[in-house]
């Protein structure tokens, strides 16, 4: 008889314990869901059209041959006369210069077999100082454009971006402010907030190689440029917590 009144407080003890863990599980979750259902999430934007002032031009010399190690000698000097000469008007910030793709390659015929090589090089003009860019294009007469691009530099970038963040932050109060009022509540607290920035796009303004050679016929024509214009936007975007 001991042994089944022993048991039997056992389950009971069991039951009681399991149900107070359940209440104890439940109570967070159904706090957790009414935080829940006074959030609104939204984002609110500031934007900017902004003149594009740095420019990236990107130029590029082909040569073919029988021989690898030929193609490579001939644009390598070639590549080393460009840099002489690109490197004599450059000016940090303003031209900077660079190498970019450098490449050989063979080239095969109907046979499948290697019927010669064929390779290029790339230079890399980019600065604010559009004018000097333009006149050191015009002089590299063996290299062809390729492509011109356009963006904002560093300084002004981080400019705008100072003042469309403060914009964007007090349209995002403005409009908590509203919702706030408009769901009948008093006020509202910050819950995760996210501030996220795009500059302008880098239009790619790639030229035929047949323009660049009639440009090449003139001594020291610039490239002819005229930068063009972006939207920079900041948006800020996150959830508040409304009140009463």
């Amino acid at each position: 008889m001991l042994h089944r009144f022993s048991r039997q407080p056992a389950r009971s003890m069991a039951a009681l314990m399991c149900g107070a863990a359940l209440f104890v599980w439940a109570m967070p979750q159904a706090q957790a869901e009414g935080v829940r259902n006074n959030v609104v999430s939204f984002q609110a934007s500031a934007t900017r059209e902004v003149t594009q002032d740095l420019m990236v031009v990107t130029l590029q010399a082909t040569r073919e041959g029988t021989q690898a190690g030929e193609v490579q000698a001939a644009l390598k000097q070639l590549l080393d006369a460009a840099l002489t000469e690109a490197k004599s008007a450059a000016v940090a910030g303003a031209m900077d210069v660079n190498t970019g793709y450098f490449s050989v390659s063979p080239r095969y015929g109907n046979n499948r077999r290697i019927s010669g090589w064929q390779g290029s090089a790339q230079l890399v003009l980019q600065g604010t100082d559009t004018a000097r860019i333009a006149q050191t294009v015009g002089k590299l007469n063996q290299l062809n454009v390729v492509n011109v691009v356009y963006g904002l530099s560093r300084d002004l970038r981080d400019k705008h971006e100072s003042a469309l963040t403060a914009q964007a932050i007090a349209r995002f109060r403005q409009r908590a402010d509203e919702l706030a009022k408009g769901f009948g509540f008093a006020s509202y607290a910050l819950g995760e907030v996210t501030v996220q920035s795009g500059e302008p796009g880098f239009g790619g303004r790639p030229m035929l190689m047949a323009a660049r050679a009639s440009i090449a016929e003139m001594a020291d024509a610039p490239l002819p440029v005229e930068p063009g214009k972006g939207i920079l936007t900041v948006t800020v975007s996150g959830q508040v917590i409304l009140s009463k």
